[in-house]
């Protein structure tokens, strides 16, 4: 085997090396990368009371999550697994109003805004 022989098998091992690591990065890339078909969940964000407690729940689901509304009484939640919540606004841990009935769709948000007059709900949510 002559010099310029040994040059073209060594450029040709290197070039599928080469190869072979571009295939691992990328196939490596593509397993972490999330398709839109994977994707169960949603979001519930809207007005609340100005530091108010927002409960998402879903007894059938068997999830109940709790977010602080911030000062300008805004809230979001993300991550929400596709179902039907209830959304209410806990005062004192006790509820005061609640929206029953909310539909949380793939990769979607779905906006629940409690109308209550200078930070307070007077209306008591029903069980």
């Amino acid at each position: 085997m002559n010099a310029c022989s040994a040059i073209r098998i060594h450029r040709r091992l290197a070039a599928g090396a080469l190869a072979l690591a571009v295939v691992g990065v990328f196939g490596a890339l593509g397993s972490a990368t999330v398709s839109a078909n994977e994707i169960t969940t949603g979001r519930v964000f809207g007005r609340a009371p100005a530091g108010a407690t927002v409960l998402v729940s879903s007894p059938e689901i068997g999830i109940h999550r709790t977010i602080r509304a911030n000062d300008r009484g805004l809230y979001r939640m993300g991550w929400v697994p596709v179902g039907i919540y209830s959304v209410t606004v806990l005062d004192n841990g006790q509820p005061t109003v609640m929206h029953p009935n909310v539909q949380v769709l793939v990769d979607t948000g779905s906006r629940v805004d409690f109308g209550c007059v200078h930070g307070r709900c007077s209306e008591v949510a029903a069980n």
